[in-house]
């Protein structure tokens, strides 16, 4: 029922303003707010079929409102630090959970975390903060979540497109793409740390 009504807000959202409006919910989805880019990108190509907004501009715009809330998250995490978003965190439906798994695959992967992530569900959302906490070259943060969001959103926005009134296909696929990317990516954080305890019981 809410993710009903989530879709329908995000579609009048979309209808009534246009590009501002597909802006403002991909910076609002980039800054951790519970707003999902699977049902935004595809219903603004949808649009872009119908003729009111142009597919290339959707894409850039909706990319670039990627940036705008990943830059706002950066930022929390920059003069915040960890202890503002585990304590501010649950009112944006931020899950300390989440965080500590983006916090993981920053420490694993650096400053290549920002690119890989933005391609993957659930990570995506939240690898602004630990890129924040540890200060990361906020130009190189700016490039890599520019080029890694506009795969992500040419992809979605496109199949809208193509998929024009039909396109709320794509819904059901992306939530199970969800459950199996969190899967992958706990089962990759157990394994890192079941090798790295066996190396420091190897080496004692």
């Amino acid at each position: 029922m809410i993710a009903k009504l989530l879709s329908g807000w995000i579609e009048s959202a979309i209808a009534a303003t246009g590009y501002p409006g597909v802006f403002l919910l991909m910076a609002g989805e980039s800054a951790c707010l519970p707003i999902p880019s699977e049902v935004v990108l595809p219903f603004a190509g949808y649009v872009a079929f119908q003729g009111t907004l142009g597919l290339v501009t959707v894409v850039l715009v909706a990319t670039i409102g990627q940036v705008a809330g990943a830059l706002a998250a950066y930022y929390v995490g920059a003069f915040g630090g960890r202890p503002l978003v585990v304590r501010y965190g649950k009112y944006v439906l931020l899950d300390t959970a989440h965080l500590e798994m983006a916090e993981r695959w920053f420490d694993r992967w650096g400053s290549k975390a920002i690119f890989a992530s933005r391609l993957l569900p659930i990570v995506r959302t939240f690898i602004a903060f630990p890129a924040g906490v540890a200060r990361m070259d906020v130009k190189r943060f700016v490039a890599y979540t520019f080029i890694g969001s506009l795969p992500w959103t040419f992809a979605l926005t496109y199949l809208g497109y193509r998929l024009g009134p039909h396109w709320e296909r794509i819904l059901g696929y992306f939530e199970k793409l969800d459950v199996v990317v969190a899967a992958v990516i706990v089962a990759g954080i157990v394994y890192l740390v079941y090798r790295a305890r066996r190396s420091a019981a190897g080496s004692a």
